[in-house]
């Protein structure tokens, strides 16, 4: 069940819950890692936009859907979910998926390999 940490403008959401709406038409994954990570594997139809990229591509993240942001570990996704907050998108639309793209690849959830940018 996604949760809330008093004073954080997001909701965590482990790599499971996040699982169970890949592939809605009401969410978009954001993989904010480098891009020699992402090429090893990322979420399957995820954007991949860098952490250090996130404020000046913000007009990039869709407006009409919950953003799931996905790292190495959850603190990457964490931060850029601060700065999407900062830059104005809603809390209720934003979640830190805390365990992080090696996990959803080891729990065998839909991943993509190499660039499908």
């Amino acid at each position: 069940m996604p949760r809330q940490i008093e004073g954080e403008p997001f909701h965590r959401i482990s790599v499971d819950e996040a699982a169970e709406l890949h592939g809605s038409d009401e969410v978009a994954f954001v993989d904010v890692r480098r891009m020699d990570e992402y090429v090893e594997g990322h979420v399957e139809g995820a954007i991949f936009i860098t952490v250090d990229d996130i404020l000046s591509r913000i007009e990039e993240l869709p407006e009409d859907k919950k953003l799931l942001f996905i790292c190495a570990a959850g603190v990457r996704s964490g931060l850029a979910c601060e700065m999407a907050a900062a830059m104005g998108v809603e809390s209720n639309r934003l979640y830190n998926i805390e365990e992080g793209t090696p996990t959803w690849i080891e729990k065998g959830h839909p991943t993509s390999i190499g660039t499908d940018l």
